[in-house]
């Protein structure tokens, strides 16, 4: 396994693999916040040439609820190569949002529309045009031709695929991300002006859509929110690469972290192990091998 860092500048050329594609939500990663954040370490670790896998490093802020740093944490997530972190994600979304395609749009031919079944008047001595049926598609109420029937439009997507894609948007909005210590007990009741108060002692303008990922949303702190309409409250549940795609600042609590790390992240020391068991394997086969080579010479 071949590992190479290098540092590279934050900057939106690197925070966003998707800001020049039209394909995307397009939006301006723009920090309001006044802290100053470390650039991201690029790690490039591959278990062959042909099929690296990237981790995003990144250090963000640890903010308390009145808005102060209190620290800093470590986020590390799984990332596509950039010449195919388009690709993946572009797949990814169109997924999602196929998928929500329910697919009942249905209408009636003219073998299927009630009544019809009379010729409407002589073939001939009217003057008029020859008509069969009044449920033609050529009057009104009459049948559809080639009209939408009942459909099933899910595609399928491989889970690894799509969790790379959510690990790989996640990294490339980081730097627009802080962490916030557990705020849940501060809300004693329902009340939108203070979550409008946090999100200014945050640094976030509350026109700017906004992305709270928790492992848990209290009631006060749901119905405190819900009537700020940029503002998205996720769990790890229904975190989705659509609401990713579409928020211009992330926030996540401290167990969002831990979540994030553990279910996105790149553990290096377990698959150094696997590598190691891997080359113990071989080494085994490699003596076995010897010892049949030699007992056939002999």
């Amino acid at each position: 396994m071949s590992v190479s860092i290098t540092t590279t500048p934050l900057s939106s050329s690197t925070l966003s693999y998707f800001s020049s594609s039209s394909l995307f939500l397009s939006h301006t990663f723009t920090n309001s916040c006044s802290l100053s954040k470390k650039p991201l370490t690029t790690l490039s670790i591959s278990h062959s040439p042909t099929r690296p896998i990237h981790s995003q490093l990144a250090t963000l802020p640890i903010l308390s609820f009145d808005g102060e740093k209190v620290g800093e944490t470590t986020l590390s997530l799984k990332s596509a190569p950039p010449e195919t972190a388009r690709a993946v994600v572009h797949r990814g979304i169109t997924t999602d949002l196929t998928n929500k395609r329910r697919g009942t749009a249905s209408t009636l031919t003219r073998a299927e529309v009630r009544g019809g079944g009379k010729k409407p008047y002589p073939q001939k001595k009217t003057g008029r045009a020859r008509q069969g049926s009044r449920r033609t598609p050529l009057r009104p109420g009459g049948g559809v031709v080639f009209g939408p029937k009942p459909k099933d439009w899910s595609i399928k997507i491989n889970k690894k695929e799509k969790r790379l894609a959510i690990s790989t948007a996640l990294a490339s909005a980081l730097g627009n991300g802080i962490v916030i210590e557990e705020f849940g007990d501060r809300f004693e009741k329902p009340k939108t002006k203070e979550f409008i108060g946090l999100l200014n002692r945050l640094g976030i303008d509350p026109c700017e859509k906004s992305l709270f990922l928790m492992t848990d949303v209290p009631d006060n702190v749901r119905l405190s929110g819900r009537n700020i309409g940029t503002l998205k409250m996720l769990t790890p549940r229904t975190l989705n690469l659509f609401d990713i795609l579409n928020s211009d600042k992330l926030v996540f609590t401290k167990d969002a972290v831990e979540y994030l790390n553990e279910a996105y992240g790149y553990d290096l020391d377990g698959d150094s192990e696997v590598d190691e068991d891997e080359e113990e394997d071989e080494d085994v086969d490699e003596a076995t091998d010897g010892e049949v080579n030699a007992d056939a010479t002999e």
